[in-house]
């Protein structure tokens, strides 16, 4: 089960992705941003209500850090989606394990193995394959922000870190990440045209991003929940694969085979990467 958890988690995101490359179309990225974290702020704060977990919490610094890092991040990855082919927008945001490595052994001073070293290596390496023959001139602010949302959210992922090892429930942390993604994206909204109003179809288009983006964290939260982590981090990255079909049956986004190459790289690094941190097995014993 936990495979199948992580597995329609990584469905999911892929159709909030969907869901964003069609509505920016018709809608602003800050507008898209406000609504994905309205949607995640009324379904938490519901969540949290009737399980009677606090809203209130002594660690609103960790919290509002995690916030702003993946509020940012969210904004970016949006605009790359908007502008790059769905599969490489997904896959330059999957770049964070990478960053989280490295941002852990320069801030945290931990420890790279020598299989981490080689793993981000090859992660670089790959961006520059992907890069290189996919991205045209006009989207190369898009590739910009792909791999800014991949940086900016591994400075989430190190704060969700310290957030469990300081005892706070998830279902906070995401309230408060959706609550900030709210509070963040209006000024925007109302600076330029303000919120547009919506068709039938922009509606559920709109409908579409709050609930699978946050159906999305639920599924992966459960998945992380019930099984191994290794395992789950691992599936994750079935998000590439699943963006990839609907890039090709949507909007015929057919990659060269150099692209398919440095996505794939990506993928082994991040793969790579999660074992090389992945804590050592207990010796088992025998009597």
């Amino acid at each position: 089960m936990p495979a199948f958890w992580m597995i329609l988690a990584s469905l999911l995101f892929a159709c909030m992705g969907v869901c964003v490359k069609l509505g920016a179309d018709r809608f602003g990225i800050a507008e898209l941003t406000f609504y994905r974290g309205l949607a995640g702020l009324l379904f938490m704060a519901v969540f949290m209500r009737s399980r009677g977990t606090p809203f209130r919490t002594r660690h609103w610094r960790l919290q509002l850090t995690r916030a702003v890092a993946g509020s940012i991040a969210l904004g970016c990855y949006f605009f790359a989606i908007s502008l790059l082919p769905l599969a490489a927008a997904v896959t330059l945001n999957y770049t964070s394990p990478i960053f989280v490595a490295l941002l852990l052994a320069l801030w945290f001073r931990e420890p790279l193995r020598a299989l981490a070293i080689g793993a981000v290596a090859l992660g670089f390496l790959g961006v520059v394959v992907l890069l290189r023959p996919t991205i045209a001139p006009e989207q190369w602010l898009g590739a910009v922000a792909g791999l800014a949302s991949g940086l900016i959210a591994s400075l989430a992922y190190i704060n969700v870190r310290e957030l469990g090892r300081a005892g706070e429930p998830e279902s906070r942390t995401v309230f408060c990440f959706s609550c900030v993604t709210c509070l963040g994206a209006l000024p925007f909204v109302l600076a330029s045209d303000g919120f547009t109003a919506p068709d039938a179809t922009g509606a559920a288009l709109v409908l579409g991003i709050g609930v699978f983006g946050t159906a999305a964290q639920l599924a992966m939260t459960r998945a992380y929940r019930v099984g191994a982590t290794i395992v789950a981090a691992n599936l994750a990255y079935s998000t590439v694969i699943f963006a990839s079909l609907f890039g090709v049956v949507l909007w015929g986004e057919v990659l060269p085979a150099a692209a398919w190459l440095g996505i794939g790289m990506i993928v082994v690094s991040g793969m790579l990467i999660t074992r090389a941190r992945a804590p050592a097995p207990a010796a088992s014993h025998r009597d």
